[in-house]
């Protein structure tokens, strides 16, 4: 069995409410096992045996909007993916607040516009990594141009953000899941 992290992109923000135990029991209903949910924001852990993590995304989004009624983005890494996405960040950690991971859906092509590449706007940087890309930003998110509508306007891929700290925390309990 193979331990995933899925990130929902959509609920709880702009009237689409669901609660963690409703989603849950989406999850659940679909068969995977171990699900634990992390704060409000759509981040599920769980288990299971299928090994297309595209597939699984697909079959929890069309659950979500079949089972609520929304139609939301879900993007999914296994836990040796985050592990990796982790021990590979090209930031300095000691202001982790600034420190943000946005999860592509796909890898990206990097050739669609030349103009974006690995660096800086103002102060913020940026480094694009296979299917993830890394963000400093000294301002928070809130204030950056960097976010994900930015993203899947560059690239036509679905992209969800997370802060370094909740990053770290999902994979603190996928591992607690994957040593069940």
């Amino acid at each position: 069995m193979t331990t995933y992290i899925s990130m929902i992109r959509g609920i709880n923000v702009g009237g689409k409410s669901v609660k963690m135990a409703d989603l849950r029991d989406i999850y659940l209903s679909l068969g995977l096992e171990n699900v634990e949910t992390y704060i409000q924001s759509g981040n599920v852990i769980f288990k299971s045996e299928n090994k297309d993590s595209n597939v699984l995304g697909k079959e929890i989004q069309q659950k979500i909007l079949d089972t609520v009624g929304y139609d939301v983005k879900v993007v999914i890494r296994t836990i040796n993916e985050l592990k990796n996405i982790i021990e590979s960040c090209p930031f300095e950690i000691e202001e982790e607040k600034h420190v943000y991971i946005t999860f592509l859906s796909d890898t990206p092509d990097l050739s669609i516009d030349l103009k974006l590449k690995n660096g800086m706007r103002g102060s913020e940087k940026f480094i694009i990594s296979s299917r993830e890309v890394y963000l400093y930003l000294p301002h928070g998110y809130g204030r950056t141009k960097l976010n994900n509508n930015f993203f899947e306007k560059k690239f036509k891929l679905d992209a969800i953000t997370r802060n370094w700290k909740t990053v770290n925390r999902l994979y603190q309990i996928a591992e607690s899941i994957n040593s069940n």
